[in-house]
């Protein structure tokens, strides 16, 4: 199994990557300003589950031909890009009825099933095409991993929770800080509004830089 020294080494090292806002804090952050904090919430639950469904196929080969091959690259992460310039817009196009939608989110207490399932479909599909996630899955976590030891796959596994653990919490804490500015932009409807178009535009431009980055080969 995973060594004592190997394990501390590899969260330390997640730490240190997860510390710089990526993709991913930038998404939550977009959706807790367009939505609030139950949507951020959910969403950085989908965002890091998405992001170990990249552990689980680094672990059984797949994630590493997302890595070698620049064209399956380009396409991963040029879906991605695409789908938050999409969400961005839906957010910013829809920015005056933010108002209306606060109003029935308090007078029913939460939202449907149906609704908080899209939403963290939405946080699984942004964390399975975060370019940072892939490299960090495919070119950092197997440089971990005890090859001596057997159970390879497994290994990655375990070492996976690390930095799965860690961006819970930090992407949390970024939508629940974000989602609190929004309840006081929430007073004034044009507060509101601005910055739910604040949020639209945070993720198109995500979206945009998502797309314009290139990669180190």
């Amino acid at each position: 199994m995973v060594s004592t020294d190997r394990f501390l080494a590899f969260a330390a090292m997640s730490a240190l990557v997860i510390v710089i806002p990526g993709p991913s804090v930038l998404f939550v952050i977009g959706r807790a300003l367009a939505h609030g904090r139950r949507t951020a919430v959910a969403t950085a639950l989908g965002n890091v589950a998405g992001s170990y469904l990249m552990i689980v196929a680094v672990a059984f080969g797949l994630g590493s031909l997302v890595e070698r091959s620049a064209a399956v690259f380009m396409a991963v992460k040029l879906a991605g890009a695409a789908y938050l310039v999409f969400l961005g817009a839906q957010a910013f196009r829809h920015r005056k009825e933010m108002k209306a939608e606060a109003i029935r989110a308090a007078g029913s207490g939460a939202k449907s099933a149906r609704g908080d399932a899209r939403t963290v479909l939405d946080g699984v599909l942004v964390g399975l095409t975060n370019p940072k996630g892939i490299v960090f899955a495919a070119a950092v976590l197997p440089q971990f991993v005890d090859h001596s030891a057997g159970h390879v796959p497994l290994q990655m596994l375990l070492l996976g929770l690390v930095p799965i653990s860690i961006g819970l919490v930090t992407d949390t804490l970024w939508g629940l800080t974000a989602s609190a500015a929004r309840t006081w932009f929430a007073r004034s409807d044009r507060r509101l509004a601005l910055i739910g178009g604040a949020g639209g535009c945070t993720m198109i431009g995500l979206g945009v830089t998502v797309a314009a980055t290139g990669r180190a080969d």
